[in-house]
């Protein structure tokens, strides 16, 4: 059955375009869509109206007035009795639903023309029109809850086909209000028809479970219709639980809804009215009891329903699984599998690992002579391992102490065997409670296993009695000096700093969520936004933010828990206060518990180095290493090459020096010539390889000197890492200064060890007078005169919408994704029309960059100062010179938008048709 769309109207009268009404089958009207939803556009009393069936809503006259919808059309004439109760009479909008064996009617509302309807003892006569919808077997009869007295309490109704003939009697006897009985405002009743029975009315006991994420409960209205082999519920407001307060983070709620029997239940449609601060909803699932056969429904969901979140859906049709069995092992896979993805970091090739044993409360340890057992302290120099060897999950773990051993399961009991053995290797399963089981990847269901006193087990055993087989992960050299690491606060949310320098536990797991480590002394760290320089974590003034300056407020005691392998970070200013989460998962100081409130799971992005930068080594020490340099090649350690850097972490740059520096792997030379015109702007550069990027490297020196005067090249030194065969950077400027225009004319990087060279050859303007009037330029590597990828001025196209208000005067922001990288975040600054972004206009821009390849995501930015300037974007096309290909990316939404009670600025598109 197709579900219809309603055009909505602002109550001003302004159709709200580009906005969907999704119903929820016969019932209540919930908005969904791209559009963020506001509230003053849309009249809430419109989601309390049934849905529009196929056929035609009609507005009902008593007495004949309605017409007739064709030949196989009925005329019924409606008797409907208000009971003589105190205040029984009702102000609201009264409609009825009649469900037959081929299907339902529309919902009919019962107007009049000679005054006030449904009075206390009065009986009210309508005469209706229904299409062909089968024999009749239920009928349901509601109101909109509106007016100054809705609550009604209906006495009897009565239905005669004035066709056929046939009449049915309903003795009611029912409120229909919120204050009243169980609340309901619409009832459903069985009819009595020839040869078929009559249906039980039914009340189903509706349990639906909020997701454990940060934010994951909502303050907004919540809607479901429950569809089985007979009809469907209507939509039902779920608003009158067991708890206190519905729909919190990890709370399952159970509600009752009374319906006529439906029936083998096939699927539900649930969902919320976009209302309220922070109204996106992380629905886990539904479970529907069903009374009369004693069996029960389960409706998984485990998604967002946020505007925006996930596909940005505030609706969604689930389907029953076969059981809540069924549901429980898929859930339970589903957390197995999620939890891996947060953990698997730990096994990457050549990080150092603990196995910590909660049974034993020992770590393992593997002896000289091949013994295995898990009473080790944390300091056990043999309770040390390496991973060797990672291919998925399968691992091997070979002890740090001792190079030739490693952990192995043969025949049944771990030991310590030659490292490269096919006993060796495990496979790594973790569990939803974040530990892990080590099982041996020659014979599946043979696992690691200690008894209580940390004694190896058989691990064929059948019984697990005062066994242990999981264990806590714990890597080594997390918070080194410099290190970047991710604060998680579940599996796929992280500690954030948001634009007003709030912090919260709601952040995406991605680069803004990047903390760098500042080690103080031992066990004592500060923490600093990558993406936000200078800018600190800290404790202060009852407040928890990311406003700090780096004294000693933002010092923390990094206080380890062996349980989970979780950290939690005390205030050395305020002993005591730890960094925790409210609900709405704000940042808030708190006292330490035991529950996650004040837990944070650290995942390394980029491992540090032992000695804190600042806490410089005594002369000795240094000569010391300067020696045990000289006497062998000192290479990178591995935990420092591993995992190159994202885009945005800023790296140190120190002015070239003379040639006794001790030099690394790291560090090149760049040589910047200024053509005949100098800028006194801030330069920054990106450097591009096949394994990763370096950048942005602000290019400055300490001493006062000028920097890119006419004609003069500048000399920079700075430590590039893991970026693998650079084929591109990106230069530019932030366009500051009394003189901020610039022209390039080359830049030339060397490998201060191998003296290799590489040229970018430039002579461009990067001002906004001149030109394109871009402040940034990309260079491919020339090799033999030749670029070794062509540069592309990709034709960008953006579409700003039909929407009333839809055109702003902020700045927008703009950067392409392709196989081989980015364009860098672009203003698009200089467009084809005099005026951008303006109402229902097209806007050309240029974006100059190393080829991209196939294009995959744009990322859009609007930095909107106040709602007057948000921007409704309908999409952006863009087009590479020289094909006839065009990239369509569609937006459809307002920027900024809120979700989760956060405002977001940018968002991603990606490309049409295509999934990633």
């Amino acid at each position: 059955m197709q579900r219809p769309v309603v055009k909505l109207y602002a109550t001003d009268g302004r159709r709200v375009p580009s906005l969907q009404a999704v119903i929820l089958s016969s019932g209540a009207v919930v908005a969904a869509g791209r559009e963020p939803f506001k509230p003053g556009n849309y009249d809430i009393q419109k989601y309390l109206l049934p849905a529009r069936l196929p056929g035609i809503s009609q507005r009902v006259y008593p007495k004949g007035n309605a017409k007739s919808e064709s030949r196989k059309s009925s005329n019924w004439k409606v008797f409907i009795i208000t009971s003589d109760l105190p205040d029984a009479g009702t102000s609201s909008q009264i409609y009825i639903i009649l469900y037959g064996q081929h299907r339902s009617s529309a919902p009919i509302y019962l107007y009049g023309t000679d005054g006030a309807r449904f009075q206390v003892g009065h009986e009210d006569i309508f005469t209706i029109t229904v299409g062909d919808i089968g024999a009749l077997f239920k009928i349901r009869i509601g109101h909109t809850n509106s007016g100054s007295s809705p609550s009604w309490h209906c006495k009897e109704i009565q239905l005669h086909n004035m066709n056929s003939g046939k009449q049915f009697y309903v003795p009611v006897q029912r409120w229909l209000a919120r204050d009243q009985e169980d609340g309901e405002i619409c009832r459903e009743f069985p009819l009595l028809s020839k040869g078929q029975p009559v249906l039980p009315v039914t009340i189903y006991e509706v349990n639906v479970a909020t997701g454990e994420l940060w934010n994951a409960g909502t303050v907004a209205n919540v809607y479901i219709s429950i569809h089985g082999e007979k009809g469907d519920t209507g939509s039902r407001q779920l608003f009158r639980s067991k708890s206190s307060f519905n729909f919190l983070r990890g709370q399952t709620d159970t509600f009752f809804l009374e319906a006529v029997h439906l029936g083998d239940l096939c699927k539900i449609v649930i969902g919320h009215d976009g209302l309220g601060p922070g109204n996106g909803w992380f629905l886990d699932d539904v479970v529907i009891k069903d009374p009369t056969t004693n069996y029960e429904y389960a409706f998984f969901c485990h998604r967002w329903l946020d505007q925006g979140e996930d596909d940005c859906k505030i609706v969604r049709e689930l389907y029953a699984r076969d059981n809540s069995i069924f549901s429980a092992r898929q859930k339970l896979e589903l957390k197995r599998k999620e939890t891996w993805t947060a953990e698997s970091w730990k096994f990457t090739k050549g990080n150092t690992l603990q196995f910590y044993n909660k049974l034993t409360g020992g770590f393992v340890r593997l002896h000289p002579d091949g013994t295995v057992d898990a009473i080790g302290e944390k300091t056990d120099k043999y309770g040390v391992f390496d991973v060797i060897f990672n291919k998925r999950n399968i691992c091997i773990f070979q002890s740090h102490e001792m190079r030739h051993l490693s952990l192995a399961l043969d025949n049944g009991i771990v030991t310590g065997m030659v490292s490269g053995e096919a006993t060796t290797e495990l496979r790594v399963l973790y569990q939803p409670n974040r530990c892990a089981l080590l099982e041996s990847a020659l014979v599946p269901g043979h696992t690691v296993v200690f008894d209580r006193h940390g004694k190896i087990a058989d691990a064929s055993s059948a019984g697990y009695a005062n066994l242990s087989k999981e264990f806590v992960i714990f890597v080594k050299g997390v918070f080194l000096n410099s290190a970047v690491v991710l604060l998680a606060t579940s599996l796929c949310q992280a500690l954030c700093l948001q634009p007003d320098g709030s912090c919260t536990g709601v952040g995406s797991q991605s680069e803004k969520s990047y903390w760098k480590v500042h080690k103080i002394s031992s066990g004592i760290c500060m923490f600093e936004s990558v993406k936000n320089a200078q800018m600190y974590l800290r404790i202060k003034d009852g407040r928890c933010d990311g406003t700090g300056t780096g004294d000693v407020d933002c010092h923390f005691k990094i206080k380890k828990n062996l349980k989970n392998a979780s950290i939690s970070l005390e205030s050395m200013k305020s002993p005591g206060l730890f960094v925790g989460l409210q609900s709405d998962g704000q940042a808030k100081p708190m006292i330490y518990t035991k529950d996650e409130n004040v837990c944070f799971y650290p995942q390394v992005i980029q491992f540090g180095r032992e000695n804190p930068m600042g806490m410089s080594a005594t002369p000795s020490q240094e000569e010391e290493k300067i020696h045990e340099s000289k006497k062998q090649k000192k290479i990178p350690p591995e935990s420092e090459a591993r995992s190159p850097l994202p885009s945005s972490t800023a790296k140190e740059i120190r002015h070239f020096q003379s040639s006794e520096t001790l030099l690394s792997e790291d560090e090149w030379k760049v040589l910047v010539l200024t053509g005949n015109t100098g800028t006194q702007a801030n330069v920054t550069l990106w450097v591009y390889g096949d394994k990763g990027v370096t950048g942005p490297i602000s290019l400055r020196k300490d001493s006062s000197e000028q920097l890119f005067l006419p004609g003069h090249e500048d000399e920079f030194q700075v430590e590039i890492r893991n970026t693998g065969n650079i084929y591109k950077i990106r230069i530019g400027h932030d366009g500051t200064s009394e003189q901020p225009e610039w022209n390039l004319q080359r830049v030339t990087m060397q490998h201060m060890k191998s003296k290799k060279i590489l040229d970018f050859a430039a002579n461009v303007w990067l001002s906004r007078i001149q030109a394109d009037g871009d402040v940034v330029c990309e260079l491919p590597v020339v090799k033999g005169g030749q670029a070794i990828f062509p540069l592309v001025r990709y034709q960008v196209d953006v579409y700003t919408g039909q929407l009333k208000h839809a055109e702003t005067e902020s700045e927008v922001f703009l950067c392409l994704f392709g196989e081989r990288g980015d364009s860098g975040l672009r203003q698009l600054y200089k467009s084809n029309m005099q005026v951008k972004f303006q109402r229902g206009q097209i806007d050309k821009f240029q974006v100059a960059a190393v080829s991209l390849g196939k294009l995959q995501k744009v990322l859009l930015r609007c930095e909107a100062s106040d709602k007057s300037q948000y921007w409704y974007c309908e999409q952006v096309i863009v087009r590479e010179p020289g094909t006839t290909s065009e990239s369509i990316f569609t937006c459809q939404r307002w920027l900024p938008f809120m979700s989760q009670g956060i405002i977001h600025s940018e968002i991603e598109l990606y490309l049409q048709g295509e999934d990633y």
